[in-house]
């Protein structure tokens, strides 16, 4: 007679934590290679992991957890071992580093069979011809890619022979930029982003495509009413001692660099830092990990109704590495609820391990001609040879959003970045609740990407056009001049694009937000692309197809489908 067994109850957990990814790595092999050759297979399984062990963090700086088994898959009953070792360790990505030929259907792929479907797969090898790994690897990249599913092949080098082989730092460099690419996508599966209000100023660019988000990104989109906000500013639902706090620290930074001019633009200063504790309290209480506010037009900017300060500071303090408090994570916010901006600075802040991002206007375009003209017009010489001279240069800037990080270089102490920001009073002719801006101008020789996602309502796909990209300055009394053409009191960052023509760039923006992140390489943002079927669209007539040692390698998947844009069509 079977045993009785009973259902059991688990116990509770006070706090739930958000689950960390975890990269596993290990090794096919042939049970007929000589005992040295499975050693120096076990040794390179170890120099993997631990060459990414430690580079790749979370935008908190958590380390992600490496582990690797030292059981070479032979066969399907060693991929059964591996699997379980894997499942064990809460395995969510799988790096498979080959140095000796096997057989693929007996060893990767029974291991692959037993993970979902999109779990992240890459192949590093050495191009080694010994005990051939990279034929191994070639066999079992085409065999994965036939079948349909993504796999990413890393074709490296570490030394032939030697029981202890190093791989050299490009090899490594390409593996932790996937690596960092696979993290961004399963840290976020599973997490929510918090968004006050609807789609701000009826902008479609900006919509909350919940369910393309959750199925693309599986990203949860949490939407709560303004009038709660309003309702817990009004209630004082905020610890009254750390508002003193924050406002002492803003003071202490600018001095007369925040302009108020009465006790009602103090009082209403004060609730735009509350605004900051009240939405960081509730994005902890759901575990988010970003978040957009609409603002305009009925927060503040409608007169039927009770207009309130605007959310300028307590959006540049999210997105910033610090606050009041010290150093932090980077928690992506959005300016007038633009969700698909929301979730570009989302991505970059993974890609990079938190890098903070830059929320921008795409304002002015400044041809190089029409700089030329401005500086006649003031007596302004200009060096003959400055990029924003030969190129030309977009004006980046938005009321809010914009992470103080990038008002000076990276580095820079707090005490001294924070000389660079200014809070004046914002427009009362567009913000009649008041508040105060942000305001800065970034230094220049900030690099990285700079782009945007958009949606298309006829395909139900997420696509991205980006470019390099880097910051530039000029003469002081042009730089005025550009800034007073816009808006003088809000932050402004020169961008210059790599490959990007100056009519390109203002012609195929996707829409009238943009944004950069520094320290993003090309690589990582399209190895993320491929893993979660973004379209790449950027369409600069000077980019190559492919920069070597800049790009990743086209999977053969897209190759042996048409190429990368039917392969992600008809998935």
């Amino acid at each position: 007679m079977a045993k009785e067994q009973k259902a059991v109850c688990l116990p509770e957990i006070s706090k739930s934590e958000p689950r960390l990814p975890v990269i596993g790595v290990f090794s096919p092999c042939d049970p007929r290679i000589d005992a040295a050759s499975r050693e120096r297979a076990r040794n390179v399984v170890s120099m993997v992991a631990e060459t990414i062990c430690g580079q790749v963090v979370l935008p908190d700086k958590t380390p992600v957890p490496v582990v690797y088994s030292s059981v070479l898959i032979d066969s399907e009953k060693q991929a059964d071992v591996v699997a379980q070792q894997f499942r064990e360790a809460g395995v969510n990505i799988l790096v498979c580093a080959p140095d000796t030929w096997a057989f693929p259907q007996l060893t990767t792929i029974s291991l692959l069979q037993q993970f979902p479907d999109n779990t992240p797969l890459n192949i590093t090898c050495g191009n080694s011809g010994p005990k051939p790994g990279v034929v191994y690897a070639h066999a079992v990249n085409g065999a994965i890619s036939q079948y349909g599913r993504m796999v990413h092949l890393n074709v490296g080098t570490w030394p032939d022979t030697g029981q202890n082989p190093k791989m050299t730092p490009d090899t490594g460099k390409a593996l932790i930029d996937w690596c960092f690419a696979a993290v961004t996508v399963q840290a976020l599966r599973g997490r929510r982003v918090m968004i006050f209000g609807h789609d701000s100023m009826g902008m479609e660019t900006a919509l909350q495509h919940i369910i393309p988000t959750r199925n693309t990104f599986g990203v949860e989109i949490t939407r709560l009413d303004m009038k709660l906000l309003s309702d817990m500013l009004q209630k004082g639902a905020y610890d009254q001692k750390e508002l003193a706090s924050l406002r002492s620290w803003i003071d202490t930074n600018l001095g007369k660099r925040l302009e108020l001019k009465t006790q009602a633009d103090s009082d209403r200063f004060n609730q735009s830092l509350a605004m900051y504790l009240i939405n960081r309290d509730l994005m902890a209480d759901l575990n988010a990990v970003g978040g957009g506010f609409m603002s305009q037009l009925e927060w503040g900017s409608d007169p039927r109704g009770l207009p309130l300060p605007v959310a300028d500071a307590m959006e540049s303090i999210f997105n910033s590495t610090f606050d009041h408090q010290g150093p932090k994570a980077p928690l992506p916010y959005a300016t007038e609820a633009d969700t698909q901006g929301l979730l570009t600075m989302l991505f970059f802040t993974y890609l990079t391990g938190g890098n903070a991002p830059l929320f921008m206007d795409f304002r002015k375009v400044w041809e190089s001609w029409e700089i030329k003209a401005l500086a006649k017009k003031h007596k302004i010489t200009l060096p003959a040879k400055a990029d924003y001279v030969l190129k030309g240069l977009v004006d980046g800037n938005n009321s809010g959003s914009a992470a103080l990080d990038w008002a000076a270089k990276p580095g820079t102490a707090v005490s001294k970045l924070m000389k660079g920001v200014a809070m004046p009073l914002a427009d009362a002719g567009y913000f009649p609740g008041g508040g105060n801006s942000v305001t800065f101008m970034s230094p220049g020789g900030l690099s990285g990407l700079a782009g945007r996602l958009a949606f298309s309502g006829c395909n139900g796909k997420f696509s991205m056009i980006w470019d390099e990209a880097a910051t530039t300055a000029v003469p002081q009394k042009l730089e005025k001049a550009m800034c007073n053409l816009t808006n003088w009191n809000w932050p402004h960052t020169f961008v210059i694009p790599r490959y990007a023509s100056m009519v390109e760039y203002k012609q195929y923006a996707p829409a009238n937000h943009f944004h950069m992140t520094q320290d993003l390489s090309p690589a990582r943002l399209q190895y993320w692309m491929d893993l979660t079927g973004v379209l790449d669209v950027s369409p600069w007539a000077a980019r190559p197809a492919f920069v070597e040692g800049v790009d990743r390698p086209v999977p053969l998947i897209h190759l042996i489908n048409g190429g990368e844009k039917a392969f992600k069509l008809s998935k």
